[in-house]
């Protein structure tokens, strides 16, 4: 199961990673997969590609060394990241209405969310020893 879950994990690190690069190297055509659009606008490209490039590359990131060295405690942080734009999503749902195409993106956030949950609950976090000893 441990192989598993870092198979999966290490997968969705890698699609986190070429999203990430995708939108740094080209943030218009990768916008656009995800049904954005910047137009001429320079603070557009550059909003996409500073803060869809940190999301995914910080939770590739953490992914990735989650996955290697089997660490429940380093995935909060890709967990949060999923967990909330999943939140968001549902809100926008709820609120806005569906379009075509909603339920797959929510469906890759929780994947996410599901897996690194599991994770987190099977793994083994790392204990801090401290300095100060009672007794």
């Amino acid at each position: 199961m441990h192989f598993v879950l870092s198979a999966i994990i290490a997968l969705l690190a890698l699609l986190d990673l070429m999203l990430g690069v995708g939108f740094l190297v080209n943030p218009a055509a990768s916008g656009a997969d995800f049904g954005l659009s910047a137009g001429a606008a320079a603070e557009g490209l550059s909003a996409m590609r500073a803060d869809f490039t940190a999301f995914f590359l910080v939770a590739a990131g953490f992914m990735a060394v989650g996955a290697w060295r089997r660490r429940g405690d380093v995935l909060t942080v890709p967990l949060a990241l999923f967990g909330i734009a999943f939140t968001g999503r549902l809100i926008n749902l709820l609120v806005v209405g569906s379009y075509e195409g909603w339920w797959l993106p929510m469906a890759v956030e929780l994947g996410h969310v599901v897996v690194l949950g599991l994770a987190i609950r099977v793994w083994p976090w790392r204990r801090r020893r401290s300095k100060f000893r009672a007794g």
